[in-house]
């Protein structure tokens, strides 16, 4: 698999389901279209980062399949993306306390196949909710750093994992992709 993302937690996904992982991450612009909601840029920029690294192959090599991915974290008011700094985290992390968020995470195989490129794309959201927090919790998580390179401020599987109530859906794409659904997608395209 060709995996059109920089993202260590794909990356270890990924590589714990199995998969042997060529990283080619794919520059793409990442602005949102006037009016487009978090599900379609996930969608798009997954898309749009999957023929990026395709169209820089001379060929793809038979059984190889190319996979762009990205991943948003969103409120009914507001898309989250990556905090600017630990000011910004900080007022994330607040408006995520005693909520529920969706996280959504955009996924694009390509495929040559017998019968030519074959494309397949699709979103998978996941509600997480999270508890109450005190702003002494919001500034000791903050302090780790760990917040700063992670879309909505935080990391489910590290620190952050104490804040969350419950979730409703795949853990995994709350960590960045949801490989159970990446497998069966790719079993469809064979």
């Amino acid at each position: 698999m060709i995996l059109a993302s920089a993202s260590p937690r794909r990356r270890d996904l990924l590589s714990e389901a199995g998969f042997k992982l060529t990283i080619a991450p794919a520059d793409v612009d990442e602005t949102p279209l006037p009016g487009e909601s978090p599900v379609e840029l996930v969608r798009r920029l997954a898309t749009n980062k999957a023929y990026a690294a395709y169209k820089t192959l001379q060929e793809l090599p038979e059984g190889e399949v190319v996979l762009g991915a990205d991943t948003i974290v969103w409120t009914p008011q507001k898309a989250l993306g990556k905090p600017l700094d630990a000011a910004d985290a900080r007022r994330m992390l607040s408006e995520l306390s005693g909520a529920t968020h969706h996280v959504s995470t955009g996924v694009c195989l390509i495929a040559d196949t017998s019968s030519g490129v074959v494309t397949r794309s699709f979103v998978e959201t996941t509600d997480v909710s999270f508890r109450k927090l005190s702003e002494a919790e919001i500034d000791a998580y903050v302090k780790t750093g760990e917040p700063l390179d992670k879309a909505g401020a935080y990391g489910i599987q590290g620190g952050a994992g104490a804040f969350v109530d419950h979730i409703c859906g795949d853990y995994n794409n709350v960590v960045g992709l949801p490989v159970e659904r990446v497998v069966r997608e790719l079993t469809a395209i064979s």
